[in-house]
């Protein structure tokens, strides 16, 4: 039986820092300054938590213009980016609710487990101990690269890399070629 799933559990990042930009206050909520401070509009926050895509069962995949930063819209700097996170860790949470077993431990790659806000609201909010891909050994920066990488490796094998449960293919598929 195939047991491996892969899905997008929500935005992650891209609407808060689309956000951030918006208000002309640089890239991102560096280390979560603005969330903290601001308070999450719970009933707005609960709105948007009915999106379909977060109870829709996977195999699926977001665009990355699927979810923005006009879900904060009319809303000051802090609390657009306490609504943003939390809708981020609260995507997770429903995410992790719809496999076979939740788990325990999520661990967190990419810019976001450098914001102790959506650390801390993974915990609160997705009920899950969030914990930074370098306490596995991992290279936070890198697990996406390393992925693909991956992938790579199993089209050199002739090995499958899409399954149905990945991508929604009748059964499992070998990759195609590699460029360069």
């Amino acid at each position: 039986k195939d047991n491996v799933v892969a899905f997008d559990t929500g935005p992650a990042n891209a609407p808060l820092n689309d956000f951030i930009k918006s208000k002309g206050l640089g890239e991102m909520d560096r280390d979560g300054a603005l969330a903290r401070v601001g308070t999450v509009d719970e009933a707005r926050l609960a709105k948007l938590l009915q999106h379909p895509y977060l109870t829709k069962p996977y195999p699926k995949s977001l665009d990355r213009f699927d979810f923005g930063a006009s879900m904060a819209d009319g809303m000051n700097a802090e609390d657009g980016a306490a609504l943003l996170t939390a809708f981020t860790a609260a995507a997770v949470g429903k995410a992790l609710d719809l496999l076979p077993r939740r788990p325990k431990r999520l661990v967190v790659s990419g810019g976001g487990r450098h914001n102790p806000t959506i650390m801390a609201m993974l915990a609160s909010r997705a009920g899950v101990d969030a914990v930074p891909a370098e306490v596995m050994g991992w290279k936070g920066d890198a697990v996406e690269a390393e992925c693909f990488a991956f992938l790579a490796v199993r089209v050199l094998r002739g090995l499958p890399i899409s399954f149905p449960s990945t991508t929604g293919v009748p059964q499992p598929m070998r990759g195609g070629r590699l460029a360069g």
